[in-house]
């Protein structure tokens, strides 16, 4: 009898889920709260029923009589996941784990209080609480949502003047209605990006990158782009992986892809700011690959189905990079202008969603993305230049209003 596995969002980015359950034979369900979502046209089934409504989509699996559920991709999605399998005894990590990882004022304390290096950070549901609060933190401290993904929601507080404005533009994102104020951590280098794979409690792979962020963008808190490999020794490297390996441990993960976000500071200190248990999207898995030989698309199917894994020899080679191409201001596409050079020689795919005359968002996080670039680069030096600097080979142009 045909396995049946229960996959959770059908965006354009979570198709390559579907495709990698069906090369494995496996008959694939969906669910999705949008009615365009592309993965139904690629799915045997879907079901119109949102990824976040744990209820629902336990009745979706029992109906089907699923053998696994994957939230590929998905931070809102990765707890009902977890919640659906734990309930019929399939493979998962710990639901209440999840629940941890997947509500950052949880997280800071759970880091907090068993010895983790993390910014002083609370969870409020209330502007009289933070009020009320406000002495205990040295500014500036950052507000956000404590459920949200894609750094949205996410404003730096310099001055207690600007809290009700951060407060309120952080709620808009927040499905909880809870934000969490956190001190702010300067970094040392780049932001570490990347994922990771744990196979029965133990991080079996990881691969780092270098996060860009761009100034000019109305929320500069969100990664533009994720550069590979991370430009640090490998001391570093290797001590951000026993960091993760006693995250994972003290929590009881079992089988399951990561995405990372991470800080170091000057003395090689590890800050855990986001690890999330699922594939990194904007094409982090995608990048891997063309980095490593390592498929996080295909081993996040097999723990969810509870096949065996085995990781191949590999060698970590090349320059790789996602770039997210996103305009400064809300309007109408004119275009969007690559330099030929950068076309020819840079882009190994082009996920670019939206076309001249679409209306198109400023970039305020990962939902108002134009599209996805995946790119290659000849040196270290190159790739973070070109990652650092975008103005200098591609520019979005709007029409001009009347």
């Amino acid at each position: 009898m045909m396995k049946k596995i229960l996959l959770l969002g059908g965006s354009a980015q979570q198709i390559v889920a579907i495709e990698a359950a069906k090369k494995h034979g496996y008959y694939t369900v969906l669910c999705d709260y949008l009615t365009d979502n592309p993965g139904q046209y690629h799915a045997d089934k879907f079901y119109l029923v949102s990824t976040i409504d744990k209820e629902a989509v336990l009745k979706v699996a029992q109906d089907e009589q699923v053998d696994g559920v994957l939230a590929y991709a998905s931070d809102p999605a990765a707890p009902t996941a977890a919640y659906v399998a734990e309930k019929l005894g399939l493979p998962t990590n710990p639901y209440e784990s999840v629940e941890i990882l997947s509500n950052k004022d949880r997280f800071r304390k759970f880091l907090a209080e068993n010895g983790f290096c993390t910014p002083k950070a609370m969870g409020f549901s209330s502007l009289e609480e933070i009020r009320a609060a406000e002495g205990e933190f040295r500014l500036p401290v950052l507000i956000k949502p404590v459920d949200s993904s894609g750094s949205k929601g996410i404003k730096r507080i310099n001055d207690w003047s600007e809290l009700d404005d951060a407060y309120a533009y952080a709620m808009e994102y927040s499905r909880g209605k809870r934000v969490v104020i956190e001190e702010y951590l300067e970094k040392y280098g780049y932001q570490i990006a990347g994922d990771g794979l744990v196979v029965n409690g133990k991080l079996i792979f990881r691969y780092f990158g270098n996060d860009h962020f761009n100034p000019k963008c109305t929320n500069p808190y969100v990664p533009v782009s994720a550069s590979f490999p991370y430009n640090m020794p490998k001391e570093v490297h290797d001590r951000i992986h026993e960091t993760i390996q006693r995250l994972v441990s003290l929590l009881h993960m079992q089988t399951s892809c990561y995405n990372f976000d991470i800080r170091i500071d000057s003395d090689y200190n590890v800050y855990l700011m986001e690890v999330a248990p699922r594939d990194g999207g904007n094409f982090i898995p995608q990048v891997i690959r063309y980095a490593t030989g390592i498929d996080l698309i295909d081993y996040a199917v097999r723990g969810a189905m509870n096949e065996p894994i085995t990781l191949p020899a590999y060698e970590p080679a090349g320059f790789w990079s996602y770039f997210a191409v996103h305009s400064y201001a809300a309007g109408t596409l004119k275009e969007i202008r690559i330099a030929p050079e950068v076309l020819e020689q840079h882009i190994a795919e082009n996920h670019i969603l939206v076309k001249p005359g679409d209306h198109v968002s400023a970039f305020t996080g990962a939902n108002t993305t134009l599209g996805i670039l995946i790119m290659k680069f000849d040196s270290m030096e190159q790739m973070l230049h070109m990652m650092d600097h975008p103005d200098e080979w591609i520019q979005v142009i709007l029409e001009e209003s009347e």
